[in-house]
């Protein structure tokens, strides 16, 4: 039997251009895209589709950019008859899961994110925050190196769980540089300094979570139509009153995207289908289980292969 997942990419999935073949030849495609506009009140199409990169880049525009193409690829798979039984998104992706969950609307939810990558802006000014990608030390040996680094006056923390082998910490830049030093003294192989705006999924983000607080009690938040996975437990959570408090805390919780998927496979799910920009999700998905089957969908011929393939499975 097929159980689907539709999983959302987060941020540095972004590209200039990014949608585009979809709002070319679909009008309900480009709708998304004037919405977006309109409720923003500047013209994040015109950022998308034409850039420059590193003004798409800052996370105040990435975060509605991946929203809105990703949710627009996911109303074109089930307007095409395949649903997911199961949502994820990675970080901010997961309001993109929340979106095609039916628990917020994708004009309240272009809006908050914006508001959500204003919020991070503003809580650690830029060139004080820093994160970095830890490859081949387990979470528990990394987890001390932090711990002793944080102790120590520096912050920094273990911030997303991605992979067998791929673990992000996040935190002042002292602290993820002495971390990162110290991590490659125990045996991780490398230490990856990631170009991102702000330490993500840290304490530092305490702020922006206030903030962001306030924001979700503006909106409406509805129960799940399918289960969402929720990044900071790896379970699936369908109240909007649990919801709400996820949020808030997945800002400055680690992100536990192999959980995640473990949890999403126990259930049942064997079809990955990413739908955005980029592959990355796709990517990790097969680190963690090479059996699953994974799509990425991000044109027309990539939507049109799952169409194909997944409707044969589907109906017979």
């Amino acid at each position: 039997m097929t159980k689907i997942a539709f999983i959302f990419p987060g941020q540095g999935s972004q590209s200039v251009g990014m949608g585009q073949q979809f709002i070319e030849i679909d009008h309900q495609s480009k709708k998304y895209y004037e919405v977006a506009d309109e409720v923003l009140g500047f013209s994040l199409s015109n950022i998308m589709l034409e850039g420059p990169t590193e003004e798409l880049t800052k996370t105040f525009h990435a975060q509605p950019a991946l929203l809105t193409t990703s949710t627009m690829i996911a109303k074109k798979l089930t307007d095409a008859g395949i649903s997911p039984d199961y949502t994820a998104g990675h970080s901010l992706g997961e309001y993109s899961a929340l979106v095609a969950s039916n628990v917020m609307s994708f004009e309240e939810a272009v809006l908050l994110v914006h508001q959500r990558g204003l919020y991070m802006n503003e809580a650690v000014p830029a060139g004080e925050g820093a994160m970095a990608a830890i490859l081949g030390l387990d979470k528990e040996a990394l987890t001390e190196v932090t711990n002793e680094v944080s102790n120590s006056g520096e912050i920094v923390q273990v911030a997303n769980l991605n992979c067998p082998g791929q673990i992000v910490i996040s935190g002042t830049v002292a602290g993820v540089e002495t971390a990162s030093a110290k991590a490659k003294e125990v045996g991780a192989k490398r230490a990856i300094p990631l170009v991102v705006s702000g330490p993500f999924h840290s304490e530092l983000m305490r702020p922006a979570a206030q903030k962001l607080d306030s924001a979700i009690l503006a909106i409406t938040l509805n129960d799940t139509k399918t289960p969402v996975i929720s990044n900071v437990t790896a379970l699936p959570v369908t109240e909007a009153s649990r919801i709400k408090n996820l949020l808030v805390e997945q800002l400055y919780s680690p992100v536990r995207w192999e959980e995640s998927v473990e949890k999403m496979i126990e259930l049942g799910v064997n079809v990955f289908i990413e739908c955005g920009p980029g592959k990355v999700l796709s990517g990790l998905v097969k680190k963690i289980d090479r059996s699953v089957t994974t799509y990425c969908v991000y044109d027309e011929a990539s939507l049109q292969q799952v169409i194909s393939e997944l409707g044969e499975v589907m109906n017979g």
